[in-house]
């Protein structure tokens, strides 16, 4: 194979890494087991995240009853839980992620870090960070 065309390949492969965009699997924090997968998708230089898939089937008509914004009494299945992400550098700041379960707002940030997409939500200096896996299909 001829060298550019090599380079060309590696390079390509090394942008779709690095890239956010798609559907990622949520993990719960406590049990382990898949939640559900959130498409982030990027327009306009913005990222947003939306629920379109929920694992336990029992909670797809599951509305967001403690949400305080717009969110609120809104199923959570097609909820946009993820708003106005920019990218800074390796990261997405300046945005927002809702908690559906208890419709607290947290500041976040986005990385990705050896595959993983790195979800950190925080008020001040108190955070957690989620790690969320790419959906293979």
């Amino acid at each position: 194979m001829r060298p550019t065309i090599l380079l060309s390949l590696l390079l390509c492969s090394a942008l779709h890494a690095q890239d956010i965009s798609g559907r990622w699997v949520t993990v719960d924090d406590n049990t382990g087991k898949r939640r559900s997968v959130v498409e982030i998708t990027v327009t306009n230089g913005i990222a947003t995240g939306r629920i379109v898939e929920i694992f336990d089937k029992t909670k797809l008509d599951k509305t967001c009853a403690t949400c305080t914004d717009d969110r609120k009494g809104k199923n959570v299945l097609g909820m946009e839980i993820i708003r106005n992400m920019e990218k800074d550098g390796q990261e997405w700041e300046g945005g927002t992620i809702v908690d559906p379960d208890n419709g607290k707002v947290y500041d976040c940030r986005l990385w990705l870090e050896d595959g993983m997409l790195k979800v950190r939500g925080y008020v001040a200096f108190f955070y957690r960070t989620q790690m969320w896996e790419r959906e293979t299909k």
